[in-house]
């Protein structure tokens, strides 16, 4: 902040004082305009209050005419109900009878009694002549006798007419029915009063006010019903019931006269009274809303500038209002002021097809979002907000221990290499090929297939348990065993599959997405093909975190061991080589399985640090061998990750100098999958290893998904059936002609070939006849500890000559 000197301060207060001591033309015409547009405005509101008072006055006329009609309405259903009551007793047989007979006592008490049960208090019965033959049981004929022989003259001449008549000083509406048999025998004049209860009818269906007047000879205007206030019927007593306008409190009600009868007896009148704030009042509020816009257009006034743009922007507040609205996403409501032929107009019109437009694209961008393109599936975002909804909707049943839901997410294997091969429009092609097959599954309408992306695809099941869930997987896995055909390129199908349920695995749909997703990777490392999710398979698990941090420590506190398990060779049952596997003693939880944290660790990436320590043991264990004078081949497994590591080659060759062992002594072995989940990476790493003098083999042989053509090109040395057809071969005669059929293509592509799982001397003697090179399994050995397998080899080898 500057200060202002004494100077500057006093030229401010001079300018302000010129300012203010001098009236400018402008400032002449804006005082002028001011004052002009008060008295324009104080003649505009004496006109506005001169005409509301008018309109108002006008208003309540008509509107009391129409309570008069309302009213005469009133009074004539109330005579039709009167009537058809009337005409039951005129069609009563024992009252027809009593009356054909004159037998005047039956007749006056059936006229008191029916009449007091529909509410008459006067009845009569009336002859042809008009004449009155019979009055009801406590009537005084000489009193009504005038009353009634007045009325019947006219209530004779139209059957359907009522008339209203005052009678002991309390209002009448009088109905008469004719009585036939079949003839005209009599009629049936019946009177009822009118009474509080019709006056409130009247104030429930109308906004008016009614007082029941009566005009007799002893008194003028006594109000015999009302729906007045006490003041006001007050002040309506003292004036006689003629008044055209009445007080009541604040406010003024207009009244009309409606007059119902004058007769000998005196006359009756209705006095209908409507209230004229009632009328006025949205008058006042939009005398006061002027006066607001009056004040404020006054001082809008004096700001030439902000005066005029207020006046051009507000039409357009509509169109901010209609644009926020778009803003939010709502286009459904039309733009306003499209009728105006001004700019304004033209400007709402372009609102309006921007806002259609706009719309247009909005939906077709949802569709975007929600929808697969090319398959027509729900995608990923659509395929969680729909679980979410599941979630949400089963919650209260989940919590009373029923309603799961499971998710079924598959990946396609060899996708990537299918792309590679035959180009991304057969990819295109295999992927809505899929969708098709996924969706003509057995599925129940409430359950949904999406593609989540690539080659990966749900389905949701709503609601359904793990055996249903697995059963579902087993028949999309049955029903990618028929191959696809495309342009005469035939495709074998097949997908790693993962299943996961809430709320069993996962509390939130993001959670269970994503345990889903780990049983299908593991399915796919596994190739089980079917795997339903495990807390040992998540490395983001609480089960699995901690084991994780206690793996990365396990290797410094020296708890991992390295055991082999020993080869044999089947042509003489010699021991010539062992297959190197990773045991964890943990120092609580005792030998963990290789199941509990081996998969992890491919998930992780750990398993390179774990691939490098087993290595790194088995090069000092064959270092160990030689020394004893055994020269054994030591096979060493590879993960997925080891064979996208670049700088693997190079890291075992610094193992290899370190320790001084020879590449030629161990065997590298990789799963198909490895290999096929990056063909040309992996061949260039494979390629690399064989240079150094490794041998390479092809582990579990037969579960992935490799092509002959693919095979031939690798540096391999070895194929090693898997374990699930050796073991079963002798029950399963298909699984043995796998192993035949494996056993001559490896010999045919110059290959050795190693049969794991034997377990019993049947397997072990058939594959000596299927000329299998060599053998490994539990009825050979279990693995054991890498200092106990030379003893055990000496042994071995040893009875093996014996026996031979």
């Amino acid at each position: 902040m500057t200060s202002r000197t004494p100077e500057r301060a006093a030229a401010a207060v001079g300018t302000n004082g010129r300012l203010s001591g001098r009236w400018g033309l402008s400032a002449r015409i804006v005082a002028l305009s001011l004052l002009l547009l008060l008295l324009v405005q104080a003649a505009v509101f004496s006109v506005v209050r001169i005409s509301i008072d008018q309109s108002a006055r006008l208003q309540v006329a008509q509107e009391l005419q129409v309570g008069e009609r309302v009213w005469r309405r009133l009074l004539d259903q109330n005579a039709q109900q009167l009537r058809q009551g009337a005409a039951v007793l005129a069609a009563d047989f024992g009252f027809r009878a009593a009356v054909s007979s004159g037998d005047l006592d039956t007749i006056r008490s059936a006229l008191e009694n029916n009449g007091a049960r529909i509410g008459a208090t006067i009845t009569a019965l009336i002859d042809t002549q008009l004449e009155m033959r019979a009055l009801g049981e406590g009537a005084n004929a000489a009193e009504l006798a005038p009353v009634l022989t007045a009325l019947t003259g006219t209530l004779s001449r139209d059957a359907q007419a009522s008339q209203v008549a005052l009678v002991q000083g309390v209002p009448h509406q009088f109905v008469m029915v004719p009585m036939k048999a079949p003839v005209l025998v009599a009629y049936l004049l019946m009177g009822f009063p009118i009474n509080q209860r019709l006056v409130d009818d009247m104030r429930a269906i109308s906004d008016m006010h009614l007082a029941l007047l009566s005009d007799d000879g002893s008194e003028r205007g006594r109000i015999v019903a009302t729906t007045l206030s006490p003041e006001a019927e007050q002040a309506l007593r003292e004036q006689g019931g003629d008044v055209a306008e009445l007080a009541d409190h604040d406010d003024l009600l207009i009244a009309r006269s409606v007059k119902l009868d004058t007769g000998s007896a005196g006359s009756v009148r209705a006095l209908l009274l409507r209230s004229l704030n009632d009328v006025v009042a949205p008058f006042r509020q939009a005398q006061i809303a002027l006066a607001w816009i009056t004040a404020m257009g006054v001082c809008l006034f004096g700001i030439g500038s902000v005066f005029t743009a207020r006046w051009v922007t507000t039409p357009l507040r509509s169109l901010v209002d209609a644009a926020q609205r778009m803003g939010l996403g709502q286009y459904d409501v039309p733009m306003e002021h499209q009728d105006r032929h001004d700019e304004i107009g033209g400007l709402a019109r372009a609102f309006d097809h921007m806002r259609v437009d706009i719309g247009v694209q909005q939906d077709e961008i949802r569709k975007l979002a929600y929808w697969d393109r090319l398959t027509g599936l729900p995608n990923r975002a659509r395929f969680r907000e729909a679980l979410q909804s599941e979630i949400d909707s089963q919650g209260a049943v989940a919590e009373m221990g029923h309603g799961t839901i499971a998710v079924v997410m598959l990946d396609i294997d060899r996708f990537k290499h299918v792309n590679d091969v035959l180009g991304y429009s057969f990819g295109d092609m295999l992927l809505v090929a899929v969708a098709r097959r996924l969706t003509q599954q057995d599925l129940r309408a409430g359950d949904m297939v999406a593609r989540l992306g690539g080659d990966e695809f749900a389905v949701l099941l709503s609601p359904s348990d793990a055996p249903t869930a697995l059963a579902v997987a087993e028949r999309i896995a049955k029903s990618f065993e028929l191959p696809l055909t495309f342009d005469d390129q035939t495709v074998d199908l097949s997908a790693g599959i993962g299943v996961a349920c809430w709320p069993t695995h996962a509390d939130d749909a993001d959670t269970l997405l994503s345990r889903a997703e780990v049983a299908m990777y593991a399915a796919k490392n596994r190739t089980t093909g079917i795997q339903l999710y495990d807390p040992a398979l998540d490395s983001s698990s609480g089960l699995t975190l901690s084991l994780l941090t206690e793996l990365r420590q396990a290797i410094d506190l020296e708890e991992l061991r390295l055991f082999l398990q020993p080869k044999i060779r089947l042509s003489d049952d010699q021991v010539i080589a062992a297959e190197a596997l990773v045991r964890w003693q943990h120092p609580s939880r005792g030998q963990v399985p290789p199941l509990e944290f081996i998969p992890f660790a491919e998930q992780t990436g750990f398993v390179r640090l774990l691939t490098l320590w087993m290595f790194e043991r088995a090069a000092l264990a064959s270092r160990d061998l030689v020394a004893q004078g055994m020269e054994l081949r030591l096979s060493v497994n590879l993960s997925t990750r080891d064979m996208l590591d670049i700088e693997l080659p190079a890291r075992l060759d610094e193992i290899l100098q370190r320790t001084g062992a020879e590449a030629s002594a161990f065997c590298l072995e990789i799963t198909e999958s490895a290999i096929m989940d990056d063909p040309q990476r992996a061949l260039v790493t494979l390629e690399k290893l064989s240079q150094r003098g490794f041998q390479l083999s092809i582990d579990d042989f037969g579960t992935g998904y490799s092509s002959l053509a693919y095979l031939k090109r690798l540096p391999v040395d070895e194929l090693k059936i898997d374990k699930s057809f050796v073991m079963n071969m002798q029950e399963d005669e298909d699984d043995a002609k796998i192993v035949r059929s494996t056993i001559d293509l490896a010999h045919n592509l110059g290959l050795s070939v190693v049969a794991e799982g034997v377990e019993n001397a049947v397997i072990l003697e058939h594959l000596r006849a299927l000329a299998c090179d060599e053998a490994q399994g539990y009825y050979v050995s279990k693995p054991m500890p890498a200092g106990e397998l030379a003893p055990w080899c000496a042994r071995w080898n040893a009875q093996a000559r014996v026996m031979v």
